[in-house]
């Protein structure tokens, strides 16, 4: 594990937040069709928990959810591929822990990348439900919802 020193002020704040919280969270705008999305960085390292990407909810949402996740790894949860889990969503909602595929890493985790000096980490992606409980997976899913809301389970499609 490389020991990292910042060499601007955005690597200075990610290592602060990473002493101070045990990951630092980052934010990307929605940009073209690309949804909104928040992931972790350093989890794995402190924690031996693979990094958490959610997509399409609102900063403070994915901020707080990604720092319940960390807190409840720092405690001894494990979470695993495939696995319900509630207390991350509001409303009673569970949420489900999915895969990603590597070939999305470097279009998404750019300061883990940074951080790992490579693509050697784990990420799972925290998928939730809409409001009437369905999964982006399921028949009933509409459109606008599957397109907020992608799964990275596989290699990005070719443009």
């Amino acid at each position: 594990m490389p020991n990292r020193e910042a060499t601007d002020p955005d690597e200075a704040k990610t290592l602060a937040d990473i002493e101070a919280y045990g990951c630092h969270i980052l934010y990307v705008l929605a940009e073209d069709e690309l949804p909104p999305f928040a992931y972790s960085v350093r989890i794995e390292h402190n924690f031996k928990a693979p990094e958490l990407v959610i997509i399409g909810l609102k900063p403070e949402l994915s901020q707080s959810i990604i720092n319940e996740y960390c807190r409840r790894v720092r405690n001894g949860e494990t979470f695993s591929i495939g696995q319900r889990a509630s207390g991350f969503l509001g409303g009673g909602f569970d949420c489900q822990f999915g895969s990603v595929h590597p070939d999305q890493y470097p279009e998404h985790f750019g300061w883990d990348i940074w951080f790992y000096d490579g693509p050697d980490f784990r990420v799972m992606q925290l998928v939730y439900p809409n409001t009437s409980g369905i999964w982006p997976w399921d028949a009933e899913a509409d459109e606008w919802f599957r397109k907020r809301q992608p799964l990275l389970d596989q290699p990005p499609s070719p443009t």
